[in-house]
């Protein structure tokens, strides 16, 4: 998949304003952003439910919104809400889009992958929020696609599901399914993604793989921990030698930046001792892929 300069006008904002990304096969994209940043948007354009009013988009070669009828037997869709008729059964439902497949995957075998054997003769309202997000998974592969699109695909699932989904994914990847992902959750996207492309305000704002993302300098990394609140974070910039910066990120959680060498752990420790504080969870390393989000997006909550 290749997107290049999209951009999407609305009559009073602009939701997508010069978007490149690529999305190799077999690949693994992760699209982030805050409530209303333009994924959403970018994604409907990817699946040809929307037309750019600039840019160029090829999915699998195809301008998606010219060849819709010959790309949807070659693409997966799951959208953020299950999308079943309220009354269906599962396993009906999954039977009802495998029909529609020229080479569907066994859908019974599929039911049991996903955990949704024992639920197959449940209607779709009354299963579980992750229930639901797991059929809806399901349809979503069961056509044997060679490029799916997931939107929050995890969200309401207990951590045994969501490994699974994430094993499911991996396997996915494997056999050259390439996936383009829009997710919430920092810990999936660092852990599943090949690529993360950051959104906000309608633009990338910042890209690469995972561990390009969170690297850091030595004049900029960290040491963290975690001790009482309220510690004064000035006493222990006083004992560091001079450029450290010192803060409680969180309740209890506390941050150094700075380059990290033995003598500045050491200060540290000695530091917290002189309080009668234990340091605990000491860890010196690069940052998660949720500093990196809230650096680039901001930490003000959006409506």
């Amino acid at each position: 998949m290749h997107v290049s300069g999209i951009v999407k006008r609305y009559p009073t904002v602009t939701a997508v304003d010069n978007i490149d990304l690529d999305l190799p096969r077999g690949g693994l994209l992760a699209v982030l952003g805050p409530n209303g940043a333009g994924k959403t948007t970018t994604v409907e354009i990817c699946e040809g439910f929307s037309t750019p009013d600039a840019g160029v988009v090829r999915v699998l070669g195809l301008d998606p919104s010219e060849s819709a009828a010959t790309l949807r037997p070659r693409i997966g869709v799951m959208p953020q809400g299950g999308g079943a008729y309220p009354g269906v059964r599962v396993e009906e439902m999954l039977q009802l889009v495998a029909s529609c497949a020229a080479n569907p995957l066994d859908p019974r075998w599929l039911l049991d992958v996903l955990g949704l054997t024992t639920a197959r003769r449940t209607s779709f309202k009354r299963l579980s929020g992750g229930q639901q997000q797991r059929l809806s998974l399901a349809c979503a592969l069961v056509g044997r696609p060679e490029l799916v699109f997931l939107d929050e695909p995890t969200a309401g699932m207990d951590p045994q599901a969501r490994r699974l989904v994430w094993e499911l994914l991996d396997a996915l990847r494997r056999d050259g399914v390439s996936t383009l992902l829009t997710t919430h959750m920092m810990e999936e996207a660092e852990t599943l993604a090949d690529d993360v492309a950051i959104v906000d305000g309608g633009r990338v704002v910042a890209q690469g793989a995972p561990s390009s993302l969170t690297r850091e300098s030595d004049e900029s990394a960290q040491l963290r921990f975690r001790a009482r609140t309220g510690l004064d974070t000035g006493l222990l910039s006083d004992a560091l030698p001079e450029g450290y910066r010192v803060a409680e990120a969180a309740p209890g959680a506390y941050r150094v930046e700075g380059a990290v060498d033995p003598q500045v752990v050491s200060t540290v420790t000695s530091w917290c001792a002189q309080q009668g504080v234990l340091a605990e969870e000491i860890h010196v390393g690069r940052r998660d892929l949720e500093e990196v989000f809230l650096e680039v997006t901001g930490k003000e909550l959006r409506t």
